[in-house]
């Protein structure tokens, strides 16, 4: 009761400091809502809304079902989860943020999964998609597209890394279930049974099932935006009322018995509430290396922020997966992708930095920067249109939805 009564203290007081910060420093908590919402309607939105539309298409037809009896033999053995896991991880990595934590709540909703299954799928599907690292990190703000590669293979790396030691989570609990999928024979005829089956089982016409695949994506990104907008002004806040200075001050200790210089302290305190934030100031760190930087940096990505962490919180709660594993194994993802970054900089960045003087062509440079540079400008020149199209027929089709109801 009494651990109660202090939660709600602080949680009551914590909430009247923040509004009075927003009434005292109106302009700047104007500037950081302006810049949450021009990422989430010129970036995340454009960019999250195709995947999650034909996922949910994907699930809805049986396609996913088909891919995880495929898939079965490969995914069980290594993260103890089953064969659909190998869509999400997949859908995970190349749309970003939290898709993972979407398709997982919406196979464990359809019974795919186990909620250990679960708990253990959204650990390790969830990261960073390749246009925020290359484009964003690496070009926007290292000016440096070799950069990417370190920081890519990192993070992705760390990811199945996290993916290896999370099997071991919760696994006797549901290891006579294990058991039985481990006898099933997996053949193509069985997978395009479960292909038909699945689709059959759904009454829904195409009409509707397309439908409510635009309803229920819209819906998870206008979450989504509401998150990435909150967090931006909270880290802005916590940035003008000092908070983030004092909370550097309590790791300052830590960064100098690793040979970090204590002004990365800051932009690690910004990178744990919002990634982006954090890794732009990173880069603008002068006193450390680049070394140093890409190290804090693959941190910061692989923990994610609580912004990205708030948003897979509230698709989570939609089910009975926990969130705990998900957030420890964040913490996880971060140690990893730093120690990866440190170990393999010097055969990496070294031999591919554009930087170093050699006659030889670098094997990833694949015009990295005008790739990723000219795919940012365009989804900042176009993604407003597309998202305000995209809103438009969400109200339609709501509207057509709730005159159907009516009648």
């Amino acid at each position: 009761m009494f651990l109660s009564k202090v939660k709600t203290i602080i949680l009551s007081f914590s909430i009247t400091v923040f509004a009075l910060s927003l009434i005292i420093m109106p302009q700047e908590s104007f500037d950081a809502s302006i810049r949450g919402l021009n990422m989430w309607w010129e970036i995340v939105f454009p960019s999250l809304l195709p995947f999650f539309i034909i996922s949910e298409l994907l699930i809805g037809f049986g396609v996913v079902r088909f891919i995880g009896v495929i898939l079965e033999p490969v995914m069980r053995p290594f993260f103890r989860v089953p064969g659909a896991g190998g869509f999400v991880w997949a859908m995970g990595m190349a749309s970003g943020f939290p898709a993972g934590a979407k398709l997982t709540a919406r196979l464990r909703q359809d019974g795919q999964l186990s909620r250990h299954e679960a708990e253990r799928l959204v650990s390790f599907s969830n990261a960073s998609n390749p246009l925020f690292i290359f484009g964003a990190v690496s070009v926007g703000f290292f000016k440096d597209p070799s950069l990417g590669i370190v920081l890519a293979i990192a993070h992705y790396v760390g990811n199945f890394f996290v993916g290896i030691a999370m099997r071991f989570y919760g696994y006797k609990k549901d290891y006579s279930q294990v058991q039985t999928k481990k006898k099933k024979k997996t053949t193509i005829r069985s997978a395009f049974a479960a292909l038909h089956r699945t689709r059959v089982n759904d009454k829904r016409p195409i009409g509707k099932l397309l439908g409510d695949a635009v309803t229920s994506s819209i819906q998870t990104l206008l979450m989504i935006g509401g998150f990435i907008i909150l967090f931006s002004v909270v880290s802005k806040m916590l940035f003008h009322l000092h908070i983030t200075s004092f909370l550097a001050l309590g790791i300052t200790g830590i960064f100098t018995m690793f040979n970090l210089p204590d002004t990365l302290s800051i932009p690690f305190i910004s990178g744990l509430f919002e990634m982006t934030l954090g890794a732009q100031m990173t880069s603008g760190v002068q006193e450390a290396t680049l070394l140093q930087q890409a190290i804090l940096t693959s941190f910061i990505l692989g923990f994610s922020g609580f912004s990205v962490q708030a948003q897979v919180a509230s698709i989570l709660a939609q089910t009975d997966i926990r969130f705990q594993p998900f957030f420890f194994a964040r913490i996880l993802h971060g140690f990893i992708a730093a120690f990866i970054t440190l170990i393999i900089w010097n055969p990496i960045y070294k031999h591919y930095s554009n930087n170093q003087p050699s006659n030889a062509m670098p094997v990833f440079n694949f015009q990295n920067e005008t790739v990723w540079t000219d795919m940012l400008a365009w989804l900042t020149r176009f993604g407003p249109l597309i998202t305000i199209g995209a809103l438009i027929v969400y109200i339609i089709i709501n509207l057509k939805q709730d005159k159907t109801s009516r009648q």
